[in-house]
């Protein structure tokens, strides 16, 4: 994994004989995953693309690093990252907790966006109810740590059509969990159940922006995605189907067949 600085990321250039280089894709890995949950993605660089897949702090076994606070910390971390890359402009998405970045992304540093993808997640910042189990998800850290966590997690990660017939995808999964610290999986607990509402920054939202939701996501459901849509004009919305919340894992094939379908049509 290549490092620019203290950031570290995945990244994937255009083979030999591509000869149209379209620019900068970035992918913000989903809570408690890792950027490899972004591997399958990088075959869009086939397309054109520069992909990169940074790891969020703390994460992947990133022991010596202080755990990230708040989606802020996130958000201006990859930012230093684009910056050090000397990347100016980039289409930018993120899945679950990675949209959240993206968002604010979007509210500190606009002028980076070249387009917008959110796969998966949500707007509005969490509830009452919500931060009550993100609590007890912190008691469960604290207990049982990254393995207790998995425990607690997948079955509301993957979708029915997932847990069913594709045990292997729940193994990965649960690798990518594994791979991170207690603390790291903590801060970014914090980080979720502190975000900010980004709901009134939608309407702010100009670029070609790609929506996606697993028709068997039960976390952050259709009508979520639904909203996003309704909000900023001009998206376009897909559905990804036999996919719950980590659809770009779950459906890969479709997942980027749909977004490199978007880059060609909007970018």
């Amino acid at each position: 994994m290549p490092a620019a600085g203290r950031f570290r990321y995945l990244e994937a250039v255009p083979p030999p004989g591509v000869t149209r280089i379209r620019g900068t894709l970035v992918l913000l890995h989903a809570f408690p995953l890792t950027a490899r949950m972004w591997e399958p993605q990088l075959a869009l660089a086939e397309q054109g693309w520069r992909v990169i897949a940074p790891q969020l702090r703390g994460f992947d076994g990133a022991d010596h690093e202080l755990p990230a606070s708040s989606i802020d910390d996130f958000a201006g971390d990859t930012i230093d990252l684009l910056d050090g890359l000397q990347v100016r402009e980039a289409v930018i998405g993120g899945l679950s907790m990675g949209g959240y970045v993206a968002l604010a992304m979007f509210r500190h540093a606009p002028r980076y966006f070249q387009g917008l993808v959110l796969a998966d997640t949500r707007a509005d910042a969490d509830t009452p109810a919500t931060v009550e189990g993100r609590h007890r998800l912190l008691g469960v850290v604290r207990g049982r740590g990254a393995g207790g966590v998995a425990d607690e997690m997948i079955p509301k990660l993957l979708g029915e059509t997932t847990r069913a017939q594709r045990p292997e995808i729940a193994e990965r999964v649960r690798s990518l969990v594994m791979a991170n610290s207690s603390a790291a999986i903590a801060g970014a607990i914090t980080a979720l159940m502190t975000r900010p509402d980004s709901t009134p920054l939608l309407e702010r939202v100009h670029c070609p922006t790609l929506i996606l939701v697993g028709d068997e996501d039960t976390v952050t459901p259709r009508p979520l995605s639904e909203t996003l849509h309704a909000a900023i004009v001009g998206s376009t919305l897909a559905r990804i189907p036999e996919a719950g919340h980590l659809s770009s894992l779950e459906q890969p094939t479709i997942f980027n067949d749909t977004v490199a379908r978007f880059l060609e049509q909007k970018l």
